[in-house]
């Protein structure tokens, strides 16, 4: 029985998890190289040797399991132990245990603690503020003039909207993980996009002295997702106004080469070099100020679906500079 598994060794050495095989005995036929790293042990040493005094499982019912295990010098090790038999009811005949360091399940669990929290607090405010208005409303409408009363609606459409932007986002970044973003390509005017998204920007009240749009030359043909390009726009001058000061200029231009390039600056701080590499993650925030730190994730992952790339500098004037390359002349097609 050795023989078979020792000539699929070197397929096994290639696994990312550690992997673990003993034979009908109970004894340790394989242990691959992850495997040997993360139980500090030679795989040469292991064979041979019981598994359990190799790799002590807890479980030893017979079952397929994933399952914390605590070693004895204090590491914590994620295994699953498949027990293979070769007809239903038949001996064990070989033992299957695949392992790794828990530190990736530790992340993703820190990821989705910190999601609920985000999501928490980004809903409360809202949903507290829409049920205080609309039940003040209901039961005390007389009390209000039309004008009080068209206040309060307002300010609950406001909620609102901002509810479904952040379950908007949520979905988005779902899609962008799971790598389902469907995009309804056409060819687009990128600096008519850019004067509509600083135009909404104007209507919902900032001063029209805080934006200036630029486009440069004759643009080449750019096929986009028209949605997608408006929210990439909107993240970008949003996050240039949360952030930043001073005038927030969105320039649209040839790109070196081919493409068209779009940068969004600020007269801000800036973003220090330290913390580049960070801000396209998810759930990053500056630490004074609040949000659910989705926005420049989403970002990413539109320009990326699109082909492009975005970047962070600092701009001639002091501040930040955001840069989006798209491609150009991609084909229309949907994904």
């Amino acid at each position: 029985m050795a023989g078979p598994v020792e000539a699929e060794k070197t397929a096994f050495d290639l696994l990312p998890d550690g992997l673990l095989i003993a034979d009908d005995a109970g004894r340790v036929v394989l242990l691959n190289e992850m495997g040997a790293r993360l139980l500090q042990c030679s795989a040469d040493a292991a064979l041979g040797r019981d598994f359990r005094s190799v790799l002590p499982l807890v479980d030893t019912a017979g079952r397929d399991c994933e399952r914390r295990l605590l070693l004895p010098d204090g590491r914590e090790l994620l295994v699953t132990a498949r027990f293979v038999r070769e007809a239903r009811g038949a001996p064990v005949s070989r033992l299957v245990v695949s392992f790794r360091a828990a530190a990736a399940r530790e992340r993703a669990e820190r990821d989705r603690a910190e999601l609920i929290s985000t999501v928490a607090h980004e809903l409360r405010s809202p949903l507290t503020s829409v049920k205080g208005f609309t039940a003040t409303l209901l039961h005390k409408w007389d009390r209000f003039t039309d004008e009080q009363r068209k206040l309060m609606l307002e300010t609950v459409n406001a909620d609102a909207d901002r509810v479904t932007r952040l379950i908007g986002e949520l979905l988005d970044v779902s899609r962008i993980d799971a790598d389902r973003l469907e995009l309804h390509r056409q060819v687009v005017d990128v600096g008519a996009a850019a004067a509509r998204v600083v135009a909404g920007r104007v209507a919902a009240g900032e001063s029209p002295q805080r934006f200036s749009v630029i486009v440069d030359g004759e643009l080449p043909e750019v096929w986009l997702d028209p949605d997608k390009l408006d929210q990439v726009l909107a993240n970008l001058v949003d996050n240039a106004i949360r952030h930043g000061r001073g005038t927030v200029t969105v320039h649209v231009a040839p790109a070196p080469g081919e493409g068209v390039d779009i940068t969004v600056t600020d007269q801000g701080d800036g973003v220090p070099p330290e913390v580049r590499p960070l801000i396209f993650r998810r759930f990053w925030r500056a630490g004074r100020y609040g949000g659910t730190g989705l926005g420049l994730y989403i970002v990413k992952g539109l320009v990326e679906a699109h082909g492009g790339t975005v970047s962070v500098d600092d701009a001639p004037g002091g501040g930040a500079l955001f840069r989006v390359r798209f491609p150009a002349g991609t084909p229309p097609f949907a994904r």
